[in-house]
């Protein structure tokens, strides 16, 4: 029996690596789009959650009749650096007193409350023996409570710290600058005195 003439099977070529399918393409872009959208959503949520956390605390500063004016003075002041170090670079914010630190919460509104209304209070009230005759705390609260809705409103810093902010920190933490040691330690005091704002922890 005559054998036919047969030849080797040859293989096709093997697939190179370039270029790549479309889809790995279309991966390369979406990847790090993705990673954007999801990083900052999860920044906004934090900040979300940190500004519900501190207009509660607002609510129970306004609600606690164990307060005295001073107290409450205090207390609104440290809220609210508590909140600014919280939300923007601290190296920004936390050195800031004075007309500086007016300026800094007035930069949400047009008609700058802080500086030329009922909220220059709040200038350098971790120093303040006692509270200004002219000061009307319940439309001071009402301001610091706009303020917290601006900020609410507003686009996360891309320094905005992302780890956990607890209610404790808004709370019990005094002004990060050492030069306000004292004053932390009152406003401190204020806050750990009231049980309504405990009961917030």
């Amino acid at each position: 029996m005559e054998q036919l003439p047969l030849k080797d099977i040859h293989l096709p070529e093997p697939i190179g690596w370039w270029p790549p399918a479309p889809g790995w393409w279309l991966l390369a872009v979406l990847l790090p789009l993705l990673s954007f959208a999801a990083f900052y959503l999860y920044k906004r949520l934090k900040r979300q959650t940190m500004l519900k956390t501190a207009g509660k605390m607002l609510a129970a500063i306004g609600n606690d009749k164990n307060l005295d004016r001073l107290q409450t003075l205090v207390a609104l002041s440290a809220l609210l650096r508590r909140v600014a170090i919280s939300s923007a670079p601290r190296a920004d914010v936390a050195g800031l007193s004075g007309p500086a630190w007016l300026a800094y919460l007035d930069a949400s509104f047009q008609d700058a409350p802080f500086s030329k209304g009922v909220g220059r209070c709040l200038a350098d009230a971790q120093y303040q023996q006692t509270v200004p005759e002219d000061a009307d705390l319940d439309e001071l609260l009402k301001l610091c409570e706009r303020w917290l809705k601006r900020q609410a409103a507003a686009k996360p810093s891309p320094k905005f710290r992302t780890g956990p902010v607890r209610a404790e920190e808004l709370a019990m933490q005094g002004i990060a600058d050492d030069r306000t040691d004292a004053g932390g330690r009152a406003m401190q005091g204020a806050i750990a005195e009231s049980p309504t704002i405990r009961g917030n922890k």
